[in-house]
């Protein structure tokens, strides 16, 4: 997974920052840990539902633009980046750390667990 493209969280939270749009966010993590630590523009497709939505990922996401994808720490996001790229999905990153580097290194106030 070393070649898979990434953004750091640093890189995220000046992209939230700026309010430009142009970027697909996915959280992958699941309901309970939402219920915890979220952030709102991200898209809830839980990796555990795969089967649900993954037959229709186009009517989720666009092929044409970048997908930023996120988790707990990296792994599920990882997953979720190459199965993306399996789907024709050319810009995709995993957002390295994931909230809990969120958490820790950008905003204290996202709930950290």
């Amino acid at each position: 997974m070393t070649n898979l493209p990434s953004v750091s969280v640093r890189e995220l939270a000046d992209y939230l920052n700026s309010g430009a749009s142009g970027v697909q966010l996915v959280d992958v993590r699941e309901a309970e840990e939402l219920a915890i630590a979220a952030l709102p523009q991200f898209r809830h497709l839980p990796l555990s539902a795969a089967a649900e939505w993954g037959p229709k990922i186009q009517d989720y996401l666009d092929r044409s633009m970048e997908v930023w994808v996120l988790c707990h720490h990296g792994v599920r996001s990882a997953q979720m980046c190459l199965w993306l790229r399996s789907q024709g999905y050319e810009g995709v990153k995993n957002i390295r750390g994931g909230i809990d580097a969120y958490s820790m290194e950008i905003d204290a106030a996202v709930p950290f667990y």
